[in-house]
């Protein structure tokens, strides 16, 4: 801040700095230095009018200003008063320039930066919107972004000077392209020039003359045309070195963080959450009629047309197994085709991944594709409509779902079914007729245009070729073997065949060797089409040919066709999950939404908890099951076969001689595998009673058909232990040739046993005899029945055989000859004619009723004759040789049982439970045997639902996805 001062130029300066800057300083007059003064009255009005007091003051000082300036003496007595105020002149002068030039630089400060920012917002209003072209990058890369090195990335990039070098002299083809349309123009309309010239000179020019000009014309022309197909290849190949480098750089960038990546929750891809949902979709059956129409591009020609092959140019690697003229291709192949840093292809339902750069991992790809499809074939049959899903991923491989349909054929060979025609047809036609799908249609070109099957297929599908891509393969040959080229040009616009299509596109897959490399058919194709005629000629745009260009195309349909479907599919599957819900909530309120997979989890804890109760029977419960049901198997043998022969030959020598030898052949061949049997039967019938008492407890009825069929088949895979059966025999053995009674209860037990026995054999005994001979006299009287005329002749028989008995009670086991005539003669004397047959018949059963009728009496009889046993009296009257035979044949019984116990629950029961575990897991494995076992409307209902929730949940995180990338 300047002060006030009291010098005539100090005032002088401050009054003019005040006018400029727009600043009044009020200083008195009689203030103001003598000098001030005088120069204030000179200049002000009364001298001079016309002039301002401070404008003549600033003239005043600026004249001063050009003066040179000396320095005044300082007045007497003053001393440097002065020169002091000399020098604070100069220093307001100063500040006044200083002041001005800071207002000036403030003021084009502002007025340049409004400027700037003016022609900044124009600049970005006239840029395109690039933000619809966002899905063009993928995901991962935005996620790499923020890792990515950019110096590393710029200097790998090349060079401004190597691209100018490949740029053409973009001088020459502009004088070219003016030489060429004023040429068309001079033809087409005619140049005023040379009309005037024409008519000026008239007759003159030589009509050689004329010739020579057009054939010179001409030739230029093909020139121009030569040189622009040339300046095209350059670009193309320009293209492909700069796409070539993108992608290693890609690459770099994807397997440098890659690692980061995998540490970090994996995010699918775009094309993953799609595939997903085509995935479920495959296997989805509803039964409200919400079809699968989400797009995926389909891929049908004729058999050998080069379907496979187009395909496996799009992916980038040679992984379907080929053949030569055979059908290769028998269940339809969805492949999904996606970006990422390594060139890999995994199975849909496996976690290996084939390395696309190895031949080994190749070959083992092809293998597994073709043992998929044979294994999907069913026997006597060709083809099979079971998906196939494979993904492939690799750098710069274009995003899209493409599914590989068998070849269709005109004519069935030997070898396949009968109905493979009209099945790859049928199966060719259900994908076809989604109204979303894009059908990539393949034609070979090598072979006459005609004989074209799929064609009218694709026609019928799709008439106006909404969605439909023709693709002309082996053209290299078709060049070759036609006569005229333009055949090739009517295919490709169109115009030969009736179908129509959204593009056309030419491609050569390779010589034909299957040994050849992707970028060897790359290099081929690309060689082709550089010296093709079609092309030079143009009869083939250069945007119709490569499969590389025809993968851009293809995806870029797909994606619009995805765009323009999906959330419309999402709203179907929506209201079809509605519908489902509310079908539950009315019919199954109580119960929750189990699919098939979880009631089959649920009933196979169930069942294992069966098999384990198992283990939770008692020791003396199993020992009496088992000794009550061999008995049951056994007894007949034993008293038909051992005791009822050796009780008849009435000597106890004879008698324990016959029970001895029969018992060693008993037990050498039948006894030990009719125990195995009872145990064996004794274990099923205890698990059934298992499961059945397990299903009384609030147990669900729709896993009875589950239960039963593990339970049939635990059985029929269940085998006892064979050696078991060997130290079985030994043990009964052992048991049958002890005949020692130690103890009174043990005698008093066979005495009952054998009683017990005695009564059961002579009941069914009593009961053969009443049906033979008919209802008695009550039973006639009360019931009012009768006896037919063979019960009348069988009871008439009976009561003379009785009154045989009576006579001779000690009559042996069979009659005589003469005793049969007797009989036979006493019955017809009484009016009965009788057969022998039928009086031996009768007299068997009435023997047996006679003689176990003694036998019960002659038990009782050994009950006080332990006293003998013990002491070996010889006593005709207490010979109990049958007692100690039921006690050997009960002590069997016991130790068999006992042994049998000790093999079920230490062995069997386990051996069982595994058995029934791998029935399990056999049937959990067999979608088919689940199917068939747990059914009906529940069950059904439940799948659908989930099914219909898994799609519209993958399908609303795919659009979800789909937005985020637009």
């Amino acid at each position: 801040m300047l002060r006030v001062g009291s010098s005539a130029a100090c005032v002088a300066c401050r009054s003019l700095i005040s006018n400029n800057m727009g600043v009044k300083f009020r200083i008195p007059l009689q203030k103001l230095h003598p000098l001030s003064r005088a120069i204030h009255h000179r200049y002000s009005g009364n001298n001079n009018p016309h002039r301002t007091p401070h404008r003549t003051a600033a003239r005043y000082f600026t004249s001063m200003s050009r003066l040179p300036m000396r320095p005044l003496k300082p007045p007497p007595g003053s001393g440097g008063h002065r020169h002091q105020q000399q020098r604070n002149f100069w220093v307001a002068r100063l500040a006044a320039r200083l002041l001005r030039l800071r207002y000036i630089l403030l003021g084009t400060a502002v007025g340049g930066g409004y400027t700037a920012k003016k022609t900044y917002e124009e600049w970005k209003d006239m840029l395109p919107d690039f933000s619809e072209y966002n899905w063009v990058i993928p995901d991962f890369v935005w996620e790499l972004s923020e890792h990515i090195d950019l110096d590393k990335l710029a200097k790998a990039l090349p060079e401004m000077e190597e691209i100018a070098k490949l740029l053409p002299d973009f001088e020459k083809i502009g004088e070219n392209f003016t030489f060429l349309k004023g040429l068309l123009s001079s033809e087409n309309s005619g140049d005023p020039a040379l009309k005037a010239t024409d008519s000026s000179t008239g007759a003159a020019h030589d009509p050689s003359d004329k010739q020579y000009k057009k054939s010179s014309d001409k030739e230029k022309i093909d020139q121009l045309q030569e040189e622009l197909l040339r300046t095209q290849l350059k670009y193309q190949r320009m293209l492909e070195r700069l796409e070539k480098e993108n992608k290693e750089l890609r690459k770099v960038v994807l397997q440098k963080d890659d690692k980061g990546i995998h540490q970090r929750k994996v995010k699918k891809s775009l094309i993953d959450l799609y595939s997903e949902v085509l995935d479920i979709l495959s296997d989805y059956d509803s039964n409200y009629n919400t079809q699968d129409h989400l797009p995926r591009v389909v891929v049908v020609g004729d058999q050998s047309a080069g379907k496979t092959s187009v395909l496996e140019m799009i992916a980038q690697a040679r992984i379907f197994p080929r053949g030569s003229g055979e059908m290769m291709t028998r269940s339809p192949v969805k492949v999904t085709l996606s970006e990422g840093p390594h060139h890999v292809a995994m199975f849909k339902d496996s976690g290996r991944e084939f390395d696309l750069s190895k031949e080994e991992d190749l070959a083992a790809l092809r293998h597994e594709i073709e043992l998929r499809m044979r294994k999907s074939v069913k026997e006597g049959q060709t083809v099979s409509s079971e998906t196939i899903s494979l993904s492939v991923k690799g750098p710069g491989i274009q995003r899209m779902v493409l599914v590989d349909l068998p070849g269709v054929i005109s004519t069935v060979t030997t070898g396949m079914a009968s109905d493979t025609k009209e099945t790859i047809f049928s199966m060719s036609k259900a994908y076809m007729q989604n109204p979303n799908a894009i059908i990539l249609c393949i034609q070979d070109g090598s072979v006459d245009a005609e004989r074209s099957i799929v064609t009218d297929l694709v026609s019928q599908m799709d008439p106006h070729g909404r969605r439909t891509i023709f693709v002309l393969t082996k053209v290299d040959l078709a060049e070759k073997n036609l006569a005229s080229p333009s055949r090739i040009q009517q295919i490709v616009e169109g115009k030969l065949f009736p179908m129509k299509a959204l593009g056309y596109f030419a491609v050569v897959t390779g010589k034909g060797g299957t040994g050849e490399s992707i970028d060897a058919i790359k290099d081929y194709e690309e060689d082709f089409f550089q010296n093709s005629r079609l092309l030079r000629d143009g009869m083939l745009k250069a945007h119709q040919v490569t499969t590389k260009n025809l993968s851009l195309a293809v995806s870029d349909c797909f994606w619009k066709m995805v765009r323009e479907s999906v959330e419309q599919q999402a709203d179907v599957f929506k209201a079809s999950r509605f519908n489902l819900e509310t079908e539950w909530k009315n019919n199954y309120p109580r119960l929750r939404e189990l699919d098939r997979n979880e009631l089959f989890e649920k009933a196979k804890n169930e069942i294992l908890d069966e098999v384990i109760s198992l283990s939770q029977v008692t020791p003396q419960l199993w020992e009496s099951i088992l000794q009550k049901k061999l008995w049951e198997r056994v007894s007949t043998h034993v008293i038909e076969n051992i005791y009822l022969p050796a009780a008849q030959t009435m000597d106890s020598g004879t008698f324990n001689t016959t029970v001895d030898i029969k018992l060693k052949q008993w037990t050498d061949k039948q006894l030990p595998h009719k125990a195995l049997e009872v145990a064996w039967e004794t274990l099923q019938e205890e698990f059934a009673r298992f499961m059945a008492e397990y299903k009384g407890k609030d147990q669900d009825d729709i896993f009875d058909k589950l239960k039963e069929a593990v339970k049939d088949e635990s059985i029929k895979r269940h085998k006892w232990n064979e050696r078991a059966m060997d130290s079985l025999r030994v043990i009964q053995h052992n048991a049958l040739e002890d005949r020692s009674i130690t103890d009174k209860p043990q005698w008093d037990a066979a005495i009952q046993f054998m009683e017990e026995t005695l009564e059961s054999r002579l009941k069914d005994n009593e009961s053969v005899i009443k049906d033979m001979v008919g209802p008695d006299w009550t039973e006639r009287w009360l019931k009012w029945v009768n006896r037919t005329p063979e019960q009348h002749i069988r009871n008439e028989t009976k009561n003379e055989l009785d009154r045989l008995l009576k006579l001779h009670d000690d009559h042996t086991a069979y009659l005589a000859s003469d005793e049969v005539t007797t009989v036979r003669k006493n019955l017809e004397g009484r009016g009965v004619e009788v057969d022998p047959v039928l009086i031996k018949d009768t007299w068997h059963q009435l023997y047996r009723r006679h003689f176990l009728q003694k036998a019960l009496t002659h038990c009782s009889l050994c009950k006080r004759g332990f006293y003998y046993y013990q002491r070996h009296f010889v006593d005709s009257e207490l010979e109990c040789n049958d007692v100690v035979l039921f006690w050997r044949i009960q002590r069997m019984l016991v130790i068999t049982a006992n042994t049998l116990r000790q093999q079920l629950t230490n062995t069997e029961v386990r051996r069982l439970e595994k058995n029934v575990k791998e029935v399990l897991d056999d049937f959990g494995e067999d979608l088919e045997k689940k199917t068939q076992l747990i059914t009906g409307r529940r069950v059904q209902l439940a799948e659908d639902l989930k099914k219909v929730r898994e799609i519209q949940e993958k399908l609303e995180a795919f659009i979800e996805a789909l937005h985020k990338e637009k």
